[in-house]
């Protein structure tokens, strides 16, 4: 899943591209709200950490606008807002305002995981962190995968290319929609690198375990041992 994360704080925001891109997201920064604007409007992300205080402006307008429309941005955008302002006036304006989430700084790394983890099982109706697709069994709160009870070795993007496709079984999912939802604004749009990342998963599935329908994308099947 593909996250962005608007923070001033130079520290604090490399803190949790680290953090995030450990547990197998895809990270973007924006230190502002103009550079959020930007990356909004030509990236399609799965959930938006956004800070309330910015250099140029603030979180609840961002957001509000984002939900109003005002912002031409591909897809339906989470958004866990982070601020040190956890006061109920502002909890509520941030809620009413269009944010899904509401984490009050300081936090711990754990805490943030997990509501990034459930805010995202909202786009599926998952109600738990285990994805099961046929014998395939993904859990993305301890970063496991078992195919048959037989634990897999993934690289992180297997990993995201596997659970982006769990969350979408039997849909044709494109070489694109993978590309901006599972590597980051560094990845090269030019490169072979979905391919090659799904030619390794599929070895280690089993052949027929994800479907290449030509011209289209991807799809996964219920896989076998």
């Amino acid at each position: 899943m593909r996250l962005l994360v608007v923070e001033d704080e130079e520290d604090l925001a490399e803190g949790l591209r680290v953090g995030l891109a450990r547990t197998g997201y895809a990270v973007d920064v924006a230190g502002d709200a103009a550079q959020a604007h930007e990356r909004l409007s030509v990236n399609a992300y799965d959930l938006m950490l956004l800070d309330v205080n910015l250099p140029d402006g603030d979180g609840f307008t961002l957001c509000r606008s984002l939900r109003n429309g005002e912002l031409d941005t591909p897809g339906d955008v989470r958004v866990l807002m982070l601020t040190a302002r956890g006061g109920l006036d502002d909890r509520v304006r941030g809620l009413d305002g269009g944010a899904d989430d509401y984490l009050v700084k300081p936090f711990h790394l754990a805490e943030l995981l997990a509501r990034v983890r459930a805010l995202l099982r909202r786009d599926t109706g998952g109600a738990t962190a285990t994805l099961t697709v046929g014998l395939i069994v993904l859990d993305t709160a301890r970063h496991t995968a078992a195919l048959g009870g037989v634990p897999l070795t993934l690289t992180p993007k297997e990993f995201g290319v596997l659970e982006y496709l769990m969350t979408r079984p039997g849909h044709v999912v494109s070489s694109e929609e993978l590309l901006e939802h599972v590597w980051d604004a560094n990845a090269d749009p030019f490169t072979q690198t979905v391919r090659v990342t799904v030619g390794t998963l599929r070895r280690k599935l089993g052949e027929g375990s994800i479907e290449t329908v030509i011209g289209r994308g991807y799809r996964l099947t219920e896989a076998a041992p």
